[in-house]
């Protein structure tokens, strides 16, 4: 596994499970997105003896929600720390590294589901191919990750200044890399699925939202990478997080990307 320049990877250097606060930190993202991913599923057919594998399953929001709204069969839910799930009838837990040993997973699902996990990881072809091989046939590959709305051309406002300093320096300290995320389709196109598509939501910021509050958050985790950076010092992230606050912002919240693709029913070679 390639780390980042400065050698560490998700939970580590930066967004440590152990770190007070974190479980809740990822659960307000869960507000913002939860609602969006368990409609997606639903649409691409979720339901009744389907059989889940969620990848980076974080507190396991999504996890609950396939078993109690959806009504699967069962979820396996995976993750690096699993401190924050916990096993319940139809809900099996295991620890493991997709990227060090995908093998770890056993047997193939109707779903298999990661949201905010690849964008933080590298070798992104091979862990797609190796996803794509856990969907049994006839079943789904889903896969959310971010995209930054942040350009040249974007006006310079506080957060568009803090949100360039947050993408380089989570690069530079943990590998998160988003500039591939449009790839996706092709990319579940190249593992070999079908019925390839794609939709992105970007939540709005507005005071007091549970975006605008998991981003303040977020800044504050990683504002030590962030600093290192040399594009914003502490009176800028300040800055941003009141201006998130504020009834001035008029910005746009990094996007929610999801593809989705499903494996043929009948396995052919190509």
């Amino acid at each position: 596994m390639t780390t980042a320049p400065g050698g560490g990877h998700y939970g580590e250097a930066v967004f440590r499970p152990e770190q007070a606060g974190e479980g809740e930190r990822i659960d307000v993202g869960a507000l913002v997105y939860d609602d969006l991913t368990m409609a997606r599923l639903r649409a691409l057919g979720a339901g009744p003896g389907w059989r889940c594998l969620d990848v980076g399953a974080g507190t396991g929001t999504v996890s609950r929600r396939l078993l109690d709204e959806a009504g699967v069969e069962s979820v396996l839910a995976v993750d690096r720390d699993v401190r924050f799930l916990t096993e319940r009838p139809g809900l099996d837990v295991l620890e493991a590294d997709i990227t060090a040993a995908p093998d770890s997973i056993r047997g193939r699902f109707r779903l298999v589901h990661a949201r905010f996990v690849l964008m933080h990881l590298s070798e992104h072809d091979r862990l797609i191919t190796a996803l794509a091989g856990l969907v049994e046939p006839g079943g789904v590959l889903v896969l959310s990750d971010a995209v930054d709305l942040t350009s040249d051309r974007t006006p310079g406002t506080p957060y568009s200044t803090v949100m360039r300093a947050m993408w380089q320096g989570l690069r530079a300290t943990i590998g998160t890399d988003v500039s591939w995320v449009p790839s996706y389709p092709q990319l579940l196109r190249g593992a070999g699925l079908v019925s390839v598509a794609a939709e992105i939501h970007v939540p709005p910021l507005l005071p007091g939202s549970p975006i605008s509050r998991f981003w303040a958050d977020t800044w504050e985790r990683s504002r030590a990478a962030m600093l290192a950076t040399g594009l914003v010092d502490d009176a800028a992230v300040d800055a941003a997080v009141r201006y998130l606050e504020s009834d001035e912002c008029a910005a746009l919240s990094a996007g929610m990307l999801t593809a989705w693709g499903r494996k043929p029913e009948a396995e052919t070679a190509r």
